[in-house]
């Protein structure tokens, strides 16, 4: 079954299925030259030992995801359960078709994956010579929290995935969801065209009952609701036209940000900046055309969001 599909950055458009048994012999493979192309390091990774028998022990003891070009299998990430651990191995992708973004997306389907069963963290073992694939995971949300010799732990919140099968659907969880906000907050919302950010956004307008009607602030960029009552104000902001954090700075946010709820959309890889502590949401289509099922992903960053999980889960 076809887990995703995304259009690479050359035209092509990459198919991700969940591994199977049959799938183990071309997977090591595939894993041994992906580690072979990186520069030696002492001691060897394990990863190129690796054979049709090890992988397809590591898929029974978790799962593993296959990216294919063209019915090609060019990529694969194996994930490996041990207690309460995630623990992310073997993300690889063969030599002739690195640098189109496959790994990104392999990684955040993992990720999505991990969210369905109900795991609360994701997390994986990299190796400090290797600071460009440090740098990369910093990227995709992980930190370092343990280090042993050149062996870095990191590990990053896997999100709350909710279910939204309508768009009335979609405003009443942004209406629940405005109950857990507060001033100061900051929310960073992304998703496809259509997805239904501003349909959110309308629904936490309603449970934070402001003023005036959100609709889409693409050509102003940002519009303040002021609250009816006591509660903080809603500043919506549309970061799609915006191409860097000093851009979404030139919006002054940081003048509102204590006293109100700030919603960015479209603000992934720009405005993180603005706080530590944030929700993160991406919304998702089904890839069925005809199907208009949305899957919310509420990932929590820094304490004060990681202390509402709890509250976030039980939006579910």
């Amino acid at each position: 079954m076809i887990l995703a599909e995304a259009r690479l950055d050359d035209g092509r458009t990459l198919c991700l299925r969940e591994a199977e048994p049959a799938d183990a012999a071309v997977l090591a493979r595939l894993i041994v030259a992906a580690f072979a192309g990186r520069p030696s390091v002492d001691p060897r990774p394990p990863a190129l030992d690796e054979t049709p028998e090890s992988v397809a022990a590591a898929l029974a003891a978790g799962f593993g995801v296959v990216a294919e070009v063209g019915g090609t299998v060019v990529g694969t990430v194996i994930v490996r359960f041990e207690d309460d651990h995630a623990w992310i191995t073997r993300v690889s992708v063969d030599p002739a078709h690195q640098r189109h973004g496959i790994a990104s997306v392999m990684v955040e389907v993992v990720l999505e994956l991990l969210a369905g069963r109900g795991r609360p963290r994701a997390d994986l073992i990299a190796r400090a010579e290797f600071s460009q694939v440090v740098a990369w995971w910093h990227r995709h949300g992980f930190a370092v929290v343990d280090a042993r010799g050149t062996s870095l732990h990191l590990s990053r919140e896997i999100p709350v995935r909710v279910e939204v099968p309508t768009g009335g659907d979609m405003q009443a969880l942004g209406r629940r969801l405005a109950g857990l906000l507060g001033a100061g907050d900051l929310l960073i919302a992304s998703g496809d065209l259509g997805a239904g950010k501003t349909t959110l956004a309308q629904g936490i307008g309603a449970g934070l009952d402001v003023a005036g009607a959100i609709i889409s602030p693409t050509f102003v960029l940002a519009r303040i609701h002021p609250a009816r009552a006591a509660g903080p104000a809603l500043v919506h902001v549309d970061a799609y036209r915006l191409g860097s954090f000093a851009e979404v700075e030139d919006l002054d946010l940081e003048v509102s940000l204590a006293d109100s709820v700030t919603l960015v959309e479209w603000g992934t890889g720009l405005a993180e900046g603005l706080s530590d502590d944030r929700l993160e949401i991406d919304i998702r289509r089904s890839i069925d055309p005809d199907d208009e099922t949305r899957w919310v992903f509420l990932t929590p960053i820094g304490r004060g969001w990681l202390d509402r999980r709890g509250q976030l889960e039980g939006l579910a």
